[in-house]
């Protein structure tokens, strides 16, 4: 397994990567606090709707800088909530440090597991073709089966009870 990535040590290649995700953290962050309540009239929050920024909101209002760690591994969220937490203005020592724990928590093991991965799978290629191969069309076959899934759910939404407990 190589010791570097795009020619930097591993280390500096992580150091760059958690740099980059803190740095687009803050970039939302003061768009949403240059935007503020013209979020929800601006290009961005007719596209992304008023009822789902209502809801960010209400989670960010909710858990606060937990929202704002937590994000870092809910994609979609990823984005919308530091944009709200701007927005709401949120107290930035408090934004500073949850962006800072959930950059550096979450590239580490999106980069590195994703290193160990692909440089697991090359090693198991170099050993045993046949068996890489195997291993690949298994991992798409359950890629295909999980998009299928999503993709029937989305079209057929679960029936959702009333207040009475009947299923409409």
């Amino acid at each position: 397994m190589p010791k570097d990535l795009f020619g930097l040590p591993l280390w500096a290649a992580l150091v760059v990567a958690i740099l980059i995700i803190f740095v687009r953290g803050q970039a939302y962050y003061w768009i949403g606090r240059g935007l503020g309540a013209k979020l929800y009239t601006s290009r961005l929050g007719r596209r992304v709707g008023e009822e789902r920024l209502r809801k960010v909101e209400a989670l960010v209002a909710r858990r606060g800088a937990l929202a704002v760690f937590a994000a870092h591994w809910i994609a979609g969220l990823r984005h919308a909530i530091p944009i709200c937490a701007g927005g709401m203005r949120m107290p930035l020592p408090r934004y500073l440090l949850a962006t800072a724990l959930g950059s550096i928590l979450w590239t580490s093991m999106i980069m590195l597991g994703g290193y160990a991965l692909v440089w697991g799978w090359l090693e198991i290629a170099a050993r045993s073709p046949l068996i890489a191969a195997a291993v690949g069309i298994a991992a798409l076959a359950l890629l295909v089966a999980y998009l299928a899934y999503r993709r029937r759910r989305a079209e057929h939404p679960a029936e959702t009870p009333d207040k009475d407990g009947a299923h409409v």
